[in-house]
């Protein structure tokens, strides 16, 4: 509990404890400046992510836009009388988006798995090669930079809208997880991003429902 505490209060329900008082009735879905509380669209052992309803509503608008593109290449590339190398790819991709998709729609609809971030980083890592991951946390493995990297790649887990980012992520994070020293991999702040970015790459993967 004192781990949550350090990180701002973050978890809404689990620990209601965290906060004030609660504050006065506002209108449903609103702050007193006219805008969503975050708070409100996270519930249960959710983190709050740090952005409101409006930019929710444009990223599931922009989402979903990107998916129906998705759609129209991989139906071109199925009435090709030639078989393309790419549709497989093309294929997993688009399932990944979807679930992208249906994650924002569970956040919208119903206050919960709202993902960390909306924007998509960039990533490019190579699961099989000797280079680290590039983050925007410095690699170093002392608690406090563990707990920062750890967040990222939350973040970044969550994020993902590609089928390729879901596998060179999990690798990724297989790859990190080995570099701090026994007792700071078991930092309990740390161990719930890295539990929550391996939940949030196994449902956009299609491990999980």
């Amino acid at each position: 509990m004192v781990a949550r505490r350090a990180l701002g209060c973050l978890f809404v329900a689990a620990v209601a404890a965290c906060g004030p008082a609660t504050p006065p009735a506002q209108t449903p879905g609103t702050s007193e400046q006219g805008l969503v509380n975050h708070a409100q669209l996270a519930t249960d052992d959710d983190s709050a992510p740090p952005y409101g309803r409006d930019e929710l509503d444009r990223a599931l608008a922009s989402e979903r836009a990107a998916v129906t593109r998705a759609k129209q290449v991989v139906a071109a590339d199925e009435a090709d009388p030639q078989p393309s190398d790419r549709l497989p790819g093309e294929l997993a991709d688009l399932a990944v988006r979807r679930r992208f998709v249906a994650g924002l729609e569970t956040c919208s609809n119903e206050g919960r798995s709202c993902p960390p971030r909306l924007d998509e980083p960039a990533w490019s890592y190579d699961p099989g090669g000797t280079a680290d991951p590039k983050l925007d946390s410095a690699l170093r493995f002392d608690r406090a930079d563990w707990e920062r990297i750890a967040e990222e790649l939350h973040g970044r887990a969550c994020a993902c809208r590609t089928a390729s980012c879901v596998d060179s992520m999990f690798v990724a994070i297989d790859v990190l997880e080995n570099r701090p020293m026994p007792d700071v991999v078991a930092d309990d702040a740390a161990s719930q991003w890295i539990t929550r970015a391996r939940e949030c790459l196994a449902r956009l993967g299609g491990q999980t429902h």
